[in-house]
Order: structure tokens, then sequence, then C-alpha cells
């Protein structure tokens, strides 16, 4: 009887084992990546910004190299500050903190695929009275009783509600990693907005500096001329109210370029008091020619893109786990350790105890609970294939927006200065009837209006066309692509540098 014995326990043994075979069905629906309207090229592209020659994108092979593209713009002081992002910005160190919680999240999700274990000592002594009331001992003694249990409980995922859950959370750090880039992608892109903006106050200030000296010529002349009596006193008024107007524009202009400096030194983690940049023009030369692919290709490049799209998949997992809630659940406990009477056979092999089991559980009534959740997991869904489609279409407009608006720039600021080259000569015109007495000064005062007017949206459209690449550069993803994405594995199991770590 004993082998009988022996065999009997060893037949138990085999059901936690045969439990855990089950453990490889998984309910609810299988993710596939949802459709995306796509159109096979972009409308606004001329045959310049389909060109190759000068920006690619990182190619998939390229693996976490991100393309410094502000480089592009050849401009020293701007690829100085942009390095200075990522070391001192804060609101990226944030989002860089949001990606690691995300992480630490899937390893608390993953801990769910193995057994708990707990392990605790217990001591207790009990001495009886000889004195109770009932079937009294007339002989009390004192025990002792020695505890040393190890307790082992684990959920069989028979229907892969843990295995979705991890997945689940694996995706929703993907995603992170993706807002993550998102974050880096806007704040170089914002700091190289500000920077030409800077530029462009810089340049407006020359400008207005040399219209004011200008204008202070014009208004000795018109002095000179009424002490000659060749002009009234009324061309002199006329001169004098325009160099006033002149100056307020250029004391005014300082505004503009203090805040963009202020925002700068934030953007590089510095305080506005501390930070300062040297006045510089802002170069006439063209914007760099950036090619654009095919619409279908960004679907790959966009960090805000791959985000909504693992958001999408991490809301598929919850349908399988509301799923999995109409299932019965199987869980595994055991207890092992030693038990004694005496300190001194505690640890005696006889001294053993181990118990181990099965158990399942299925709810029968739950008041629709199960049902609002899985319906609920399904719109959470739904919700999200619709912002991946939304975020993608948005990335569109961008691109489109952008193109159009360097196309049409470009031949804007052809236009602009030939109306600038026609303003100086109309301004030298007028002048030289004036002096020579046969116009009034107020003729003088509207060429110079237009003439200034003319040189000040000349270097506006020179900003807005510089702005407008780096919102191109920005809407196709700044060189990222999705192959940049740490992979599941590399989440779960981190190294220790990370490709999104800075």
């Amino acid at each position: 009887m004993p082998g009988r014995s022996r065999f009997s326990h060893f037949r138990f043994m085999l059901l936690p084992a045969a439990a855990l075979l089950l453990a490889g069905c998984m309910v609810g629906p299988n993710y596939v990546r949802p459709a995306a309207p796509v159109t096979p090229a972009y409308k606004e592209a001329p045959q310049t910004y389909k060109s190759d020659d000068i920006w690619k994108p990182a190619q998939p092979g390229d693996g976490v190299r991100h393309t410094r593209w502000w480089e592009l713009f050849d401009d020293e002081q701007l690829n100085s500050l942009e390095q200075q992002v990522d070391v001192g910005n804060q609101e990226l160190k944030s989002a860089e903190a949001r990606f690691r919680e995300a992480r630490a999240l899937v390893g608390f999700a993953r801990a769910d695929e193995f057994p708990t274990l707990g392990i605790g000592a217990a001591a207790a002594s009990l001495r009886d009275s000889p004195h109770q009331p009932y079937f009294p001992l007339p002989n009390s003694f004192a025990t002792g009783d020695l505890q040393l249990p190890v307790d082992l409980s684990y959920e069989v995922d028979l229907w892969g509600r843990i295995r979705r859950g991890v997945a689940a959370a694996g995706e929703k750090a993907q995603a992170s990693a993706a807002d993550l880039e998102s974050v880096n992608l806007s704040l170089h892109a914002e700091l190289a907005i500000d920077y030409f903006e800077l530029r462009s106050a810089d340049t407006q200030q020359r400008l207005l500096d040399d219209t004011v000296k200008a204008y202070s010529d014009s208004l000795e002349l018109t002095q000179a001329r009424l002490e000659g009596g060749a002009s009234p006193a009324s061309d002199v008024a006329q001169a004098k109210t325009q160099l006033d107007t002149a100056r307020v524009q250029a004391t005014d202009i300082m505004v503009r370029r203090a805040q963009y400096e202020h925002a700068i030194a934030v953007l590089i983690g510095q305080p506005p008091a501390s930070f300062a940049l040297a006045a510089a023009p802002l170069e006439s030369k063209p914007p760099p020619v950036i090619s654009v692919g095919v619409p279908s290709e960004l679907l790959e490049r966009r960090p805000d893109i791959a985000a909504a799209e693992r958001r999408a998949g991490a809301a598929n997992e919850q349908i399988g786990i509301a799923i999995a809630a109409y299932y019965p659940s199987l869980s595994l406990n055991g207890v092992a350790g030693f038990e004694s009477s005496a300190l001194n056979t505690w640890f005696n092999w006889p001294s053993r105890l181990w118990a181990v089991g099965l158990s399942m559980g299925e709810t029968v009534f739950d008041g629709g609970r199960r049902r609002a959740k899985t319906g609920a997991a399904q719109a959470h869904y739904d919700a999200a294939i619709a912002d991946y489609r939304q975020t993608t279409l948005s990335a569109f407009q961008q691109v489109e927006d952008n193109l159009a608006a360097l196309g049409i720039l470009e031949h804007e600021a052809a236009q602009q200065d030939e109306a600038v080259d026609s303003a100086k000569n109309n301004l030298r015109l007028f002048t030289d009837r004036y002096v020579g007495g046969r116009d009034n000064y107020l003729q003088v005062i509207t060429a110079q209006t237009e003439y200034l007017g003319n040189e000040r949206n000349q270097v506006e459209i020179r900003r807005r066309r510089m702005e407008a690449s780096v919102l191109l550069v920005k809407a196709l993803g700044g060189g990222w692509t999705a192959a940049a994405l740490p992979a599941r594995a590399e989440i779960i199991h981190p190294t220790s540098k990370s490709t999104t770590e800075r």
C-alpha cells in the first residue's frame, strides 16, 4: 500500500501541470492595424519638393538614428541652440519620465504571469488552566507551536486575460515612447520657429534703424529748404511726424525680440535673465528643399500617428480582457514548510508540511457588470480607431498646408522683391522732384511709407518661408520612423541604455 499511496500523491501533483497546459487559449478579437485614408500623392507638392537630393527621412534600417534636420538651415547659432534642448528642456525630461513610468507598469502587469510566494514565521504558546469549567485537565501543561510556512498562489491564464494585460501595458509603453518623440520634435521645431522670429525682429530692427536715419536726413533737408524759403513749415512738420512714427516702430520691435529671446531661454532650460543672443539679421537665402515622399510613408514617419495606433492596439486588448471575465477562473494554491512544538525539532524532516490544490470559480450573476464592461471596452476601441484616423488626417493636412504655403510664398517673395524695387525707385523719383521744386513733400512721405512697408513685408515673407519649412519638416516627422520604437521585448527587459533615454 505505501507504493499505491506514493502513486496517488504523484497523480495528484500532475493536476497543476495539466492545468498549466490548458493555459494556451485566448479569447477576444485579434488586433489588426486599422486602415487609414491615404491618397497616392500630395495635392500641393510641386516638382521641386519631390526631390530626394536634399533631405531624406531615416530609413527603417537606420534604427534609432535621428536626423538633425535643423542643420538643413545652415545656421551655426541655431545648431548650437537645438543641441541644448535635449540636455536642458524640462518638458522633454517630463515626457521621458512618463515613458519610464509606462515601461515600469509593463513589469507590474507581467508579474501576474508568475506565482506569488509568501513566507512568514509564527510562534505561539498555550497553557491550559486546570480549573476550566468544562472537562478539567488534572495534568495541565503548556504547549508551543512553531511554524514556517511558504504560501503559493497562482492564477492559471486559461483565457489570456493576463497575457492581454501584459500586451496592453506594452503597447501603452510604446505609445508613451512615441509621445516622447512627438514632444522632442515639437520642442525642436518650436525653438527653430522662435529663432527665426527673433532673427526676423533683428532684421526689422536694423531696417527701422536705417529708416530713422533716412528720415532724419529728410527732416534736415526740409529744415534747410524752409530756411532757404523753398518749402513751407508744413513740410518740416510732416517730416518730423514721419521720423517720430519710425522711432516708435523701431522701439516697439524690441518688445517682440525680447519675448522670443525669453522663449528660447526657457526651451533650452535656462532662466531668461541669464541668456542673451546677439543681434543678427535673418539671411535672405531661400529655405532648403525638402523631400516629402508619398502620403503612405507618413503613417510610419509621424510619432503621433504611431502613438495613436499603439493605443488602438492596447484598447483592443481590453476587449479580450473584458470577454475573459465571462469564463471560469482557475487558481493553484499551495503551502509548504515546517511546523513543530519544539525549537530543536522545528526543521527536522518529519516536521515538514505541505498542501496543494486547485480551485475554479465562475460568476453566475453580476447584474450586467461584465456586459457593460465589454461594451465600454468596445466603445473605447472604436474611439481609439477614430482618434488614429483623425490624427492621420490632421497630419496630411499639416503637410498639405505647409507645401501650399511654401509654394505660394516662393511666388509671393518674387513679387515682393519687385515691389521693393519699384517702391525704391518711386521714392527716389519723388525725392528728386521735391528737391527740384516740382512736387510737395506729401508725395515724398507717401513714397517713404510705401517703401518702408514693402521692405518690412519682404522681411516678413522671408520669415514665413522659413517657418513653413520648419513646420513641413515637423509635419513629415523630422526623420523619425516607427522602426525606432522600442520593441515589446526591449520594454519588458530594458537594457542599461534604452534607445529613448537621453
